[in-house]
């Protein structure tokens, strides 16, 4: 892919999580504001992922029938009705849902449709480099979506979260007009298989079920973290501009692991990084919420975010490598299945700690979830 092309889809790429990042946040502080429950900001948190858990696997078929670009396409103009949504609807429980249910299917369009773009274009042997360089364009627009909260934050405790919500609908806009100018196919470069027969031969993929879980289990912290550190803060009395740096922190150190992974992948093997990296930011995240100074919270966070960065690219690249051409936009869309399964039981569940535990509570659990997929990755077939 030229080099204009592979500009448009990382700026694509930065901007989805530009949205994603400072909608999701802004969204749980919405919510402080209405007074909801904190078992609520867990089911808020899932319906993110409802309709995507459904819509994950056509999708992927689409992708591959359609090409990368009208998806993209399509994800951006959801994304965009989802800022409006959460501008004129966002005062009450029911339009955040409405708002979110968009927003999470509006970026799995857009996710989907990237990703495939990447497995498709990318020679054999390169995939380890060209989705670490992918997801780091990805972690930087997780580091500027949380600016905004800085911006309109200051040191008040919640953000002027109208202002956010209209500002996020113009960023959309760019969003769309960069669909335009992506790299794409008309339809299939390969003859795909049946919808049944192609799912069936990924299922058949050795180390498919450890790759999905160590993807789905990463992903759900992630999102436990951008809903509860908020409500962690809240409760230690940090102001909401401190979340969003400490926020900002936890995607620049993921933006360092993803820019380097090609050569940390060759120096450590892809088993050990993704086993090593997993159990380190497990660590970290269980340190969070100690009586700790901000300092120390910082690091804990720079290290939970370095870890984190590594899981997501390694299992795309794994896909991307086993998966046969025409097939890979189904790939994709399996392993995002997976991170929706994970995304909708995980903060449901923690939804429901949180009422007893706190929100301290809720991130010691998911430290203890990520351990144990660390632990599990040892059995992956990725040196």
């Amino acid at each position: 892919m030229k080099a204009g092309r592979v500009a448009v889809l990382l700026a694509h790429a930065a901007i989805t999580q530009v949205l994603t990042f400072v909608l999701r946040p802004t969204m749980s502080y919405r919510a402080l504001e209405l007074d909801v429950p904190p078992a609520w900001l867990g089911v808020l948190g899932a319906s993110f992922a409802v309709a995507p858990l459904l819509l994950a696997v056509p999708a992927g078929q689409a992708v591959d029938r359609l090409g990368e670009r009208r998806v993209a396409l399509s994800g951006a103009v959801l994304l965009t009705l989802s800022s409006v949504a959460f501008l004129l609807a966002g005062g009450s429980i029911a339009g955040l849902l409405a708002a979110s249910v968009l927003l999470g299917i509006g970026h799995l369009c857009c996710v989907v449709g990237q990703q495939a773009l990447v497995a498709n274009t990318t020679a054999p042997g390169r995939f380890d480099t060209a989705f670490g360089h992918y997801t780091f364009a990805a972690s930087l627009g997780q580091v500027a979506g949380p600016g905004l909260i800085v911006v309109f934050g200051g040191g008040r405790a919640i953000p002027d979260t109208q202002s956010i919500f209209a500002w996020t609908c113009g960023i959309s806009i760019v969003l769309i007009v960069l669909s335009a100018f992506m790299a794409g196919r008309r339809g299939a470069a390969h003859p795909a298989e049946s919808a049944a027969g192609g799912l069936r031969s990924l299922m058949r993929l050795p180390g498919l079920p450890h790759a999905l879980l160590t993807s789905c289990v990463i992903l759900a912290v992630v999102d436990i973290t951008l809903v509860y550190l908020p409500a962690l803060g809240a409760e230690l009395g940090l102001a909401s501009g401190t979340v969003g740096m400490l926020l900002a922190v936890r995607g620049v150190a993921s933006m360092g692991s993803r820019l380097f992974l090609g050569r940390l992948s060759q120096l450590l093997g892809r088993r050990r990084l993704l086993v090593a990296s997993t159990i380190a930011a497990a660590l970290a995240l269980a340190a969070i919420p100690l009586p700790v100074p901000l300092w120390l919270l910082a690091l804990a966070l720079l290290v939970t975010g370095f870890g984190l960065g590594v899981g997501q690219p390694l299992t795309m690249s794994w896909l991307a490598e086993s998966a046969p051409p025409g097939l890979r936009g189904r790939a994709m869309s399996l392993r995002l299945l997976g991170n929706r399964t994970g995304q909708v039981l995980i903060p449901s569940a923690a939804g429901l700690m949180a009422a007893g535990l706190g929100a301290g509570g809720v991130l010691w659990i998911a430290a203890l979830g990520l351990g144990w997929a660390g632990v599990a990755a040892r059995r992956l077939p990725v040196d």
